[in-house]
């Protein structure tokens, strides 16, 4: 089942981010189309079908309000305003105007890819592979929940979005840099020893599967089984 989803966003560089990131993430699942301008973005969501759509606000020839508002002369497709306009009166405007979500820039990765996949679930019933595990560790992806040996562990939800990169790199070395972009965002002004922090409470959070997380000195981390 292939999801069609329409980005449309003039910064280059976050297309790119964006469209990488959920079609690895959700291997080839969701199949995003972009477009770089308000005017470009607007024609594609008249000429096409689309199962949601990722909007920027500020563009360049039509906003992305004006956008929103056409669309939904013709459409309920689920809608995400992506902006960096973060000012209430703001977000009013674009729920006013029929958007589904609002995100404010700068914004994790992880964090737009489960509010999209959680949305598509909703309105089209989205299937995909809800179950991925190593070793004595099991994670459902669309429940958030992981158990180790049968017995769930409670995991806030940064560490779940660690723990979630390593298993889908499962014997490969995830760097602190990797986990940095994918989990806190191309923005993040921090170093990377939020990451080590982080992986701390995870490995506490999942006891004796602990000891599945190997680090990887000056490269990263590994999870093994």
């Amino acid at each position: 089942m292939t999801i069609k989803l329409l980005l449309v966003e003039d910064d280059q560089e976050i297309r790119e981010i964006i469209t990488d990131y959920f079609t690895e993430k959700s291997g080839g699942t969701l199949r995003l189309d972009s477009a770089r301008s308000g005017e470009e973005g607007l024609q594609k969501c008249l000429e096409q079908e689309y199962d949601l759509v990722l909007l920027d606000v500020m563009l360049l020839e039509v906003d992305g309000f004006t956008i929103c508002r056409e669309i939904r002369k013709r459409s309920n497709v689920p809608i995400i305003f992506l902006t960096a306009r973060h000012q209430e009166r703001d977000r009013l405007q674009g729920y006013h105007l029929g958007c589904d979500d609002y995100i404010v820039k700068p914004f994790s990765l992880a964090e737009l890819y489960a509010k999209v996949t959680a949305l598509l679930r909703r309105t089209k019933g989205m299937i995909g592979n809800e179950l991925i595990s190593a070793g004595s560790i099991r994670m459902d992806l669309f429940r958030c929940q992981v158990f180790v040996n049968d017995h769930e562990a409670v995991l806030a939800p940064m560490e779940f979005a660690i723990l979630k990169a390593l298993l889908e790199n499962r014997g490969r070395i995830v760097s602190r840099e990797s986990l940095l972009i994918r989990i806190w965002g191309y923005d993040f002004a921090g170093n990377d020893r939020v990451v080590d922090n982080h992986v701390k409470k995870l490995r506490q959070a999942l006891g004796e599967a602990a000891r599945q997380i190997k680090t990887v000195i000056k490269r990263g981390y590994k999870l093994e089984g």
